[in-house]
């Protein structure tokens, strides 16, 4: 007999479309003469029901343990152009780069000649993204702030503590493994027990 592997709500990887997705129905069927399901499909809203091993939960990925604190922009001598070739860059002679490691390495840079199309906008990106580790962090102090006493957050507070929730999820979940077989997880009769990487806190509802 099948038992469902996922409960309504939770986020999963649909892998053969490549995207995430929430799990919106679960759709139990039924044989006469079973007292249990012998299948179960999934809703996620893409337009077709989806079997538990065409879906993977949700699972944290060890690397958002990283604080990346060495995150930070440096200024690269521009090798394709001088500073007498470039007056309307905003740092003629120098682009910029954004470094992740302690010692210089990796990171984020582009071609010269994308910067040179806009160089005001690639200016802009890499400020954004050297300061996105610090803004991830404010994002998770307000999401446990209003977690900590959900009762004496105003609601626009709550609503925008749901919205960094499901932003940082996007960072911090990765797919995990699919279900090989209709294993028993969760019964569909009776009240679900929320699996350990499902989300259990009560969803504010977002503004229209």
């Amino acid at each position: 007999m099948a038992r469902a592997q996922f409960q309504k709500g939770q986020r999963v990887w649909v892998e053969c479309v490549g995207v995430w997705a929430r799990i919106e129905q679960v759709q139990p069927v039924w044989a006469k003469g079973f007292d249990e399901p012998v299948r179960v499909t999934y809703d996620v809203g893409l337009g077709r029901e989806f079997m538990a091993q065409e879906l993977a939960p949700a699972v944290s990925d060890p690397a958002a343990s990283d604080t990346a604190s060495s995150w930070r922009m440096l200024r690269a001598r521009n090798k394709w152009q001088t500073a007498e070739d470039c007056p309307h860059h905003p740092f003629p002679g120098t682009y910029p780069v954004v470094v992740t490691d302690p010692q210089d390495w990796g990171g984020w840079r582009v071609p010269g000649a994308e910067y040179d199309r806009d160089p005001e906008r690639i200016e802009y990106q890499a400020r954004l993204i050297a300061t996105a580790p610090r803004l991830f962090a404010l994002a998770m102090a307000m999401i446990e702030s209003v977690s900590d006493l959900p009762e004496d957050a105003p609601p626009e507070m709550r609503r925008l503590a749901e919205r960094a929730r499901d932003l940082t999820r996007e960072v911090t979940e990765v797919p995990g493994s699919a279900p090989t077989t209709e294993q028993v997880t969760t019964p569909i009769s009776g009240r679900a027990r929320p699996l350990p990487d499902a989300p259990t806190e009560s969803r504010a509802p977002h503004a229209a």
